[in-house]
């Protein structure tokens, strides 16, 4: 099936479920019974879905996306910080089903990471470790998996520099001391860490490495930059640019997702005000902005140069949805928490679509089509993602706890 027939059907099936869920803000747009039948399907589809991926990726890897020429899963090793998500997706899938099965797998490929909880080479530990480990050790209490997310907390405070403020994303490049607005979410991590040692230090980083990025990374209406690069002598800035994204001055849109997620997230670990203003007008930029879709998938960069034909990126709505879902459950203005709630659930609708979402038993097991990894790199564009899988997997479990009462 080709991408033009896959987006015509989604269309239609959006069509079924009533216009208003194409009208962005408008409340009451999905009940709560076709919710709860879409998070089961969903959920049931994923179980299904992943015991196939675990039977096409061979074992010692960790699959990244799929290559739908040659039918094969690609892979990639634990050093990749993407390597948490696929097991990660695991702990997700057993939590909800209490399959053993799914259980012995998420040990398995969480087990391939735990070379990396002394890494001081990156700034994804987070994103590694939190999400494979942090998953195992939340569902399971072991003891084993608190000690290996202590050691990469520590690792990961390494890369801290006091004069900028900031924790250091890359090693490579022309950069001097470059920090990523995906940097944000690896900060979970040290506010977990923070508690669980106990440590104020990592706390401290959290907190200054959030309010740097804040004070540096954002223009006036919100939107964010993707890479700002600091002098590590004098904390000043010295250049704001991209390396995803279309251009230095558009908004790249997964940037943007990370930036709601990892406030939103801020403002759970701390109580911290102006986190939650802070995600609420990056919410704000999203949700008004005039190139976001009516069926709330983004295109890969919000200025992108062709819209509406430029290529929407699903990971960036999975993140969206699921920190949507947070933040809807945090402020205090019922509208607000209304129009939140309301924008991850169409963008769950959509996501749920045959414009989206795999058939069953294709795509090699993954669950979403249409990501886009790094266009301006020519990497994976147009292709499932395994962290596109994981936040998908999370909306739906944090919609059916947070708001489907059975």
């Amino acid at each position: 099936m080709n991408r033009k027939t896959t987006y015509l059907k989604g269309k239609l099936f959006l069509s079924l479920l009533g216009c208003a869920l194409l009208v962005p803000g408008l409340a009451g747009a999905q009940s709560a019974a076709s919710m709860k039948k879409l998070v089961k399907q969903d959920l049931q589809f994923a179980i299904g879905q992943y015991k196939l991926l675990m039977q096409t990726t061979p074992e010692g890897v960790l699959p990244r996306t799929f290559d739908s020429a040659s039918r094969k899963v690609l892979t990639t090793n634990s050093r990749s910080w993407i390597s948490g998500f696929f097991p990660g997706t695991l702990w997700f899938l057993y939590e909800y089903s209490k399959d053993p099965v799914l259980k012995q797998a998420a040990e398995t490929r969480t087990a391939l990471i735990a070379n990396q909880q002394f890494y001081t080479g990156t700034h994804d530990l987070g994103f590694m470790l939190y999400c494979s480990y942090g998953n195992a050790f939340r569902i399971t209490g072991d003891a084993a998996d608190k000690q290996v997310l202590l050691n990469a907390a520590h690792s990961l405070s390494t890369r801290f520099n006091d004069t900028v403020g900031c924790i250091k994303s890359w090693d490579h490049g022309s950069w001097t001391y470059p920090v990523i607005i995906d940097n944000m979410m690896n900060l979970e991590l040290l506010c977990w860490a923070a508690k669980a040692a106990p440590d104020k230090r990592y706390l401290h980083i959290a907190e200054t490495h959030a309010n740097t990025t804040m004070k540096n990374h954002f223009r006036p209406d919100y939107s964010s930059f993707h890479v700002v690069d600091y002098d590590p002598h004098t904390g000043k800035v010295l250049a704001k640019k991209t390396a995803q994204g279309y251009a230095d001055g558009s908004a790249w849109a997964r940037g943007q997702s990370w930036g709601l997620y990892g406030y939103t997230m801020m403002y759970r670990e701390t109580k911290d005000p102006k986190y939650l203003a802070q995600a609420q007008h990056i919410a704000g930029f999203i949700l008004h902005n005039p190139h976001l879709p009516k069926d709330m998938i983004p295109y890969w960069d919000y200025d992108a140069p062709d819209i509406p034909q430029a290529d929407r990126d699903v990971s960036a709505a999975a993140i969206m949805a699921s920190a949507f879902l947070e933040l809807s459950t945090f402020t205090q203005n019922k509208g607000d928490a209304k129009t939140y709630r309301n924008a991850a659930e169409k963008i769950l609708v959509s996501l749920s679509s045959p414009a989206y979402r795999s058939k069953s038993g294709a795509n090699g097991g993954f669950l979403l089509m249409h990501s886009v990894g790094n266009l301006p790199g020519h990497s994976e564009i147009d292709v499932p993602l395994s962290y596109a899988d994981y936040y998908f997997v999370e909306a739906l479990l944090r919609y059916k706890k947070w708001f489907l009462h059975q």
